[in-house]
């Protein structure tokens, strides 16, 4: 197989450049300052989670960076979906070994198929449990970034608002 530098060299130029523009660190400038405590101007914002903390947590065991982020319910679903992808992966391993020693016996068509029914099941469940391993990690790393976002809207702002509640 002839690889082409021509379509590796931007790939490997892009992940340079973004790997270079996550170096700058955050900061928070304060423009004007209403409460009394003393605040220089240009404060650096300290973040509460390390991202890189997270992602080395939930590498370690998956799900201890959510665990970490303090976002409790989503460590029972990475735990299940992991938990029913490893089951379904040592089933069909369980299958697949079953029929190769038997079509090693009978030597069938329909054994051979069905062999290779499971060989491919197993190595579909092996993926999954890749991306869920990987998908576990991206989550505590934007989990972590977004820890000190607050979604608070502005009570200063004058808007209209429409507040009705339901009683069952």
């Amino acid at each position: 197989m002839k690889i082409n530098i021509t379509k590796i060299l931007p790939l490997i130029f892009v992940l340079v450049i973004s790997l270079s523009a996550q170096t700058e660190q955050d900061t928070l400038t304060i423009v004007q300052s209403t409460d009394s405590l003393n605040v220089s101007e240009d404060s650096v914002f300290v973040m509460q989670k390390s991202p890189t903390g997270a992602i080395l947590r939930s590498a370690v065991i998956p799900g201890w960076g959510q665990i970490y982020n303090e976002s409790y319910w989503k460590a029972p679903i990475v735990w299940g979906a992991l938990g029913w992808f490893v089951y379904g992966w040592i089933e069909s391993n369980n299958d697949y070994k079953f029929y190769r020693d038997k079509y090693l016996v009978s030597g069938l068509d329909s054994d051979l198929n069905v062999r290779e029914f499971y060989k491919d099941q197993r190595d579909l469940f092996a993926v999954y449990i890749g991306l869920t391993y990987f998908l576990n990690i991206i989550d505590a790393y934007v989990d972590a970034h977004l820890f000190d976002f607050d979604v608070v809207m502005d009570k200063n702002i004058s808007q209209k608002q429409l507040n009705f509640k339901i009683y069952f």
